[in-house]
């Protein structure tokens, strides 16, 4: 077994995420501020260390549904064009810190329409804010580049409205659309006009599918509604069995997911903290890595895990003994199943991502 890679090390590496939502990554004092600005009161406490503290306290339910009340609080100081603009230059900014050279950040636009802003609006601040944020890394020799992923709420009835907005932004700073929200009870066929017109339009999306609730989830998201990735996917896990000799047998639906390269939006610690997976050690995650699945890692919401992309992977290089080679394997699929064009990713893959990780290797070896 390697030696476990520590946060450090791995923050010097060149990484990409897909699956980190705008409203689950704020900075707790940013959250006191902006309360503060919008007159909030509802917030636990106004102390920011106390308050990060109090929303991973509030997420280790092993609840979805009650991981998903802890965004009452962030979406509140989010409806202004000022807070946007606000939160989405710090995401970018923190990213870059922990050396992420690409990002995807998904949010819904229908949850930032209290203060009187239209959806287009909401489009355009975090738009605004994020390229301020690119900017300011860049200033500090941390570059990074980032992609809005327009989010529909799956319990509500804007879904195609969300997506017509996507597209109308697709030139404009966003890259794709998803559906998010509690899976159970809300499968992603009632928004089957939504994901119609999108692959019309030859528009990227994601679901997320196959974390509290099961295979007939990712079955759904995939042969019903023709997604691109599947948003957390772990449950993939409940399609594979062993047989006698102990040996990964794959079901019909496994079997499909992976031969098609279907990327999977794996979130750590977060599928610990809504009951997705027993723990880090436990988590599917390593028999999809060794099953070859086109297996990515991501942070979900960086504010209720208190986490970050360098500490997900080394939580990983710690429970598994994944190195440099490993990580690079899950760095490079993240940015073949980025939503951008071919010869983008492949100029990361090759301009930054493989020579990074092969400095990294020289200087430990």
């Amino acid at each position: 077994m390697n030696q476990p890679l520590t946060i450090e090390q791995i923050r010097r590496a060149p990484k990409v995420l897909l699956h980190d939502h705008l409203d689950g990554g704020l900075r707790p004092a940013t959250v006191v501020e902006l309360a503060a600005e919008v007159g909030y009161t509802g917030l636990p406490t106004n102390d920011p260390a106390e308050l990060g503290v109090w929303f991973r306290d509030a997420s280790d339910s092993g609840s979805l549904e009650r991981y998903l009340e802890t965004f009452a609080h962030t979406t509140a100081v989010m409806q202004t064009r000022e807070g946007l603009v606000r939160v989405a230059s710090e995401a970018a900014e923190d990213l870059a810190a922990d050396g992420v050279v690409y990002a995807e950040l998904r949010y819904a636009p229908e949850q930032h329409l209290e203060g009187g802003l239209t959806l287009e609006e909401v489009v355009e601040a975090v738009q605004e804010g994020l390229e301020l944020g690119e900017k300011r890394a860049a200033d500090r020799g941390r570059g990074i580049r980032t992609g809005q992923l327009v989010t529909a709420m799956r319990h509500a009835a804007r879904s195609s409205e969300i997506a017509e907005l996507a597209v109308r932004y697709r030139d404009a700073g966003v890259s794709g659309f998803d559906i998010a929200g509690a899976e159970a009870g809300n499968p992603p066929t009632r928004h089957l006009d939504a994901f119609e017109y999108l692959r019309r339009e030859n528009f990227h999306f994601t679901i997320h599918a196959g974390e509290a609730f099961g295979l007939p989830s990712i079955w759904e998201a995939l042969q019903w509604c023709g997604c691109d990735r599947l948003g957390h996917g772990v449950r993939i896990i409940d399609d594979i069995t062993e047989n006698e000799n102990g040996v990964p047998v794959l079901g019909r639906l496994a079997q499909y997911v992976r031969d098609k390269r279907v990327p999977l939006e794996m979130c750590p610690s977060s599928n610990v903290q809504t009951g997705a997976a027993e723990s880090i050690a436990e988590h599917p995650i390593r028999l999809l890595h060794d099953l070859r699945f086109r297996v990515t890692v991501n942070t979900d919401n960086r504010l209720q895990s208190g986490t970050s992309l360098s500490e997900e992977f080394a939580k990983l290089s710690e429970a598994f003994g994944y190195g440099w080679d490993d990580l690079e394997w899950f760095t490079v699929n993240a940015m073949k199943s980025a939503f951008l064009p071919f010869d983008e990713r492949l100029a990361l893959i090759n301009g930054i991502i493989k020579p990074g990780f092969a400095q990294l290797k020289w200087a430990t070896d």
